[in-house]
Formats: structure tokens, sequence, C-alpha cells
């Protein structure tokens, strides 16, 4: 196994620990006690490694990771977005999403294969710094979501291009529930690509620096069968509608224990934030990847100063009662108006 140096490109925090290995370049988000959620510091120190990899010769492919054990990447560190809103500091915030989606852009373009070794948690952010990336893998220990909508957020960081792309309508499902899906699951759905059992992908970073990018096929595995595919017709046939009331009506007309679940979570999760995730999935089935982060920019500028999105970090991340109080409280009381007006 080649020893991985130790140059950091990141600062003295090294929150992104960014090297040469043989033929890759490696990134390691080095956060683990934040799960390794995403500040300005991290994107700016990944949008500096590609950027000096891009033409250089020496580097074939790019590798990342997440330390600790846990996570590749909990999401961004919406705590601090959070604070920011009830500062009123808009500008601040502009620029930190502003920068996240140019970095989610370069991943889509970038010229030489970029591989993302998924072993943990992979949230929201994460989805963004791996999903568009040419190779997505995960072990069994591997947890996909996209849980926005229970932070009154919604899909972004490219996932509403991404989403709806997935086969059927899974994608509407998991980005208006947040539903997580496990390793293999994840492959089935099509957010990664590659499934390597956790003792095999702990040495992968290596195994490519030595063989290529070949070693990730090398290490695949036979994925074994699709925990959701009892309930991929009702997925389909649910959220395929083409409204929220029409997937609230076809849940309950399901009369199943899974319809009944999903429902509930549905009507846990903030209603305005199903409203405007909704079109925002739904408008970005029609649209490029870069059309998309445009239009995800413009609608964070809405979102973040919605009276839900603070309340929602309160309850999920700052103060974690898990007990947030919803304005309006009824996905039937929002008013359509102030969804559509959003996107105008």
């Amino acid at each position: 196994m080649t020893e991985i140096q130790t140059t950091d490109m990141a600062g003295v925090d090294q929150s992104v620990v960014a090297t040469r290995n043989g033929r890759i370049g490696h990134i390691l988000l080095n956060r683990p006690k934040a799960l390794n959620a995403l500040d300005t510091a991290m994107i700016r120190a990944m949008t500096a490694a590609l950027a000096a990899w891009r033409d250089d010769p020496a580097v074939h492919a790019v590798v990342i990771e997440g330390a600790g054990g846990r996570a590749f990447c909990a999401g961004g560190d919406i705590r601090a977005i959070r604070t920011l809103a009830l500062a009123g500091e808009r500008a601040a915030i502009e620029a930190f999403f502003a920068e996240e989606y140019a970095l989610n852009a370069l991943i889509d373009e970038y010229p030489k294969p970029y591989v993302a070794v998924i072993d943990g948690i992979c949230m929201g952010g994460g989805i963004g710094v791996s999903v568009h990336g040419q190779m997505r893998v995960t072990s069994e220990a591997g947890l996909f979501a996209m849980p926005e909508t229970a932070i009154a957020m919604f899909p972004d960081v490219g996932a509403t291009f991404m989403l709806p792309r997935l086969p059927g309508a899974i994608g509407m499902y998991l980005g208006l529930t947040g539903a997580r899906l496990h390793g293999a699951d994840a492959v089935h759905a099509g957010i990664a690509t590659h499934f390597v059992p956790k003792p095999a992908i702990a040495t992968l970073a290596a195994d490519v620096a030595a063989d290529g990018v070949a070693a990730v096929a090398a290490h695949a595995q036979t994925l074994p069968p699709f925990s959701l595919a009892a309930q991929r017709p009702a997925i389909d046939r649910c959220f395929g509608a083409d409204s929220v009331a029409g997937i609230i009506a076809r849940l309950e007309a399901e009369g199943t224990d899974w319809a009944r679940e999903t429902l509930a979570a549905l009507r846990s999760v903030s209603p305005s934030a199903v409203l405007w995730s909704f079109e925002a999935i739904r408008r970005g089935a029609a649209c490029s990847l870069r059309d998309c982060l445009s239009a995800e920019l413009a609608l964070t500028r809405h979102v973040t100063a919605h009276p839900d999105f603070a309340e929602g970090v309160r309850a999920m991340v700052v103060e974690k009662d898990r007990q947030p109080r919803w304005s309006p409280s009824r996905i039937e009381d929002v008013d359509p108006a102030a969804i559509a007006a959003m996107f105008a």
C-alpha cells in the first residue's frame, strides 16, 4: 500500500486534506466530529485541489473519502446557515451556496475520473460532492438520503437534476420524504454506481492509486436484492402524481402499511418545503445540471428567509427536540400562490 503524503492544501486546520498518492489526487474530508459536514473553507479547499489537478498529467484520477469511520459527508453546515439567516446575513448565505454549487458543477464537468468512496453517512451536501462524479462506490455501511424537507430546505446541490432522472418516481419519493437508502439499495436506485463490501472498500483508494480506476470494477460485487422492490409499483403510482395533493390522495387510496408510513413521513416535515421541493424537482426534469444549480441558488434566497427554515434547523439540528412548529402546519393550508412566487 502506497503511503499517502501529508501535504495539505486546505490550511492549518486540515478540515480537507488534499494529497498526491501515486497516480491519484486524494481528498480526505477531515471533520469527523461534525460528520464531515461542509463549511466554506472545505468547499474552497476542494475547489483548489481539483483546479490544481485538472491539468496535471501525473494525476490520472481523483478519489474522495470521509474521515472518522461514521460518515462520508453528512451535508452542509446548516447550523451555520441558520445563524446567518437569523442575523440577516443574506450575502454570506448567497456566497456559501454559490461556492458549493460551483463545486458541484466542477465535479460534474471534471475531465478525469472522480471516485467517491462512501462508507457511512452521505446526505445533502455529501450527495453533491459524490453523485456528480463518474464513480460512486458504497459499502454496506453507506447511508444515503436527501432529508432537506425535515429542516424546511429542499433537495439542492444538483439533486433537482439527479432525482427526476432516477428510475420511475423514486427520486420524487426520496426527495419529498427524506427516505434513507442503505448500501446496495443506493446502487439499485441509481445514486451510487458500485457496491464494494466494507473489507475491500477500506483499501480502495490505495488500490486505485496502484492500479487505476479498474480497481473499482475488480472489487465490485453482485448486488443483493433491492429492499424497495416490492414497493416500487406503489412508489411509481403514488409519487408519479402531477401534484402534492395527488400524491397524498394516491397514498390514502393505497391502504397499505407502507403508504400509511409514507404519508406520516410527509405529514411530519415542513408542509411548505414539500410544496416547493415538489416544484423544484418537477422543473428539474427538463433542465440541465447548470440550469438546475442556478434555479436552486435562486430558490435558496426564498427558502432560507422562510420561518420554517430556522425552526426546522432548530428542532432537528440545534436543540434536537424533534418537535418543529411549522407555519402553516398542514400541507393543505400552504398558499399555492406563495409557492409559485418563489419560482417566478
